[in-house]
């Protein structure tokens, strides 16, 4: 069960497990918090539990009662929660109903969330089987707030092979002209968009054959084009607004900015290595999991002159762009296909389920 169908990295992810799940082994049922979004036109009986405007009122526990009574009705042997508003709704939800195995997702730091909303979901995670983490550092922090280790499973994001297929680039190719770009919704402030219109600023002061392209929509974007002209560099940054198209994207780029303040395993990143696009990343969360010396380039969180000159490096160096995306290229090949993920995904669950019938 996911929030909904929007195109976040969370959603995407949510929908690349869920078909890559194997039919003969697992009979899936998929449900929602809020049935909106492109992604949903991937899925059919998409069962809907509306919350409401809060998780805490009559609503929302009206809801979790329906939803227990659907997990009876189907006969549930396993409930997974994966983002966080399912972890509140979905958890209490299979525990009312006695579903014999439920598992939580952590896919974030936590540092995005209020004190009650972290309590609040270490108190449902207490009552899980299982909680899956996408990195690391996730799972450092739920230990630190004192969740048992032995409840905590890391299982990474997983990309789909045509993440690693050759592209064609969707913005045409033009001798002298490198391409810089941040791909992320323009929904939230900590994912830095301002901050790399800065920086990129004082790239365009420096260099013209530079730049630079913004890829995601959202309430943000048009403050964003607005800094852009003020900045007076409008000429030179690309808005292609909400793509489906990503790799082709990829192909257009010749470096990748993630310069987010909280991410925990990110999808951009990921996606870019799958890509051979070289990655400048914010060493925060789980990016160093992902990106070091060999892979890219990581900046301190917030610092323009750190984040100049990661670019100044890549931008000047056509040949530690090559080295380092083939280096990257394949390590994500080993790790984060989307058929090693959910064979994780599925040696859990069978693990969790012949457990259980053991136990009983």
């Amino acid at each position: 069960m996911n929030h909904s169908f929007e195109t976040g990295g969370t959603e995407r992810q949510f929908v690349a497990v869920a078909g890559a799940l194997d039919s003969s082994k697992f009979r899936l049922h998929v449900g929602c918090i809020k049935a909106a979004g492109p992604l949903l036109d991937g899925f059919q009986d998409v069962a809907h539990f509306p919350v409401g405007g809060s998780l805490y009122q009559p609503q929302s526990w009206r809801m979790r009662w329906r939803l227990r009574q659907h997990l009876r009705r189907c006969n549930i042997s396993l409930a997974h929660a994966f983002d966080f508003y399912t972890n509140l709704t979905l958890i209490p939800a299979a525990r009312m109903a006695g579903t014999p195995v439920v598992i939580g997702s952590h896919r974030q730091i936590g540092d995005l969330l209020t004190f009650a909303q972290f309590r609040a979901l270490l108190i449902v995670f207490s009552w899980c089987d299982r909680v899956v983490c996408n990195s690391r550092a996730a799972a450092r922090n739920l230990l630190k707030h004192g969740l048992s280790p032995n409840k905590i499973v890391v299982i990474g994001n997983g990309m789909p092979s045509t993440a690693f297929a050759a592209s064609d680039p969707a913005l045409p190719k033009f001798p002298g002209r490198l391409r810089v770009g941040l791909i992320a919704r323009m929904n939230a402030r900590y994912k830095n968009h301002s901050f790399f219109l800065k920086v990129a600023a004082r790239l365009c002061a420096e260099r013209r054959d530079v730049e630079f392209v913004l890829v995601g929509d959202g309430p943000l974007r048009n403050e964003l084009v607005r800094q852009a002209e003020d900045l007076k560099i409008a000429s030179r940054v690309l808005f292609l607004g909400d793509r489906r198209d990503i790799p082709e994207v990829l192909a257009s780029l010749d470096v990748s900015v993630m310069p987010s303040s909280s991410e925990s395993l990110s999808n951009v990143i990921l996606e870019s290595m799958a890509a051979g696009v070289p990655v400048v990343a914010a060493r925060v969360g789980g990016n160093p999991e992902l990106v070091d010396g060999d892979r890219g380039l990581l900046f301190s969180d917030g610092d323009e002159l750190d984040l100049l000159a990661c670019l100044r490096r890549f931008l000047s160096d056509a040949g530690l762009r090559i080295e380092i995306a083939k280096t990257a290229r394949q390590f994500a090949q080993s790790n984060f296909t989307i058929e090693s993920i959910a064979k994780q995904y599925q040696d859990l669950y069978v693990d969790l389920l012949s457990n259980r019938r053991t136990r009983r």
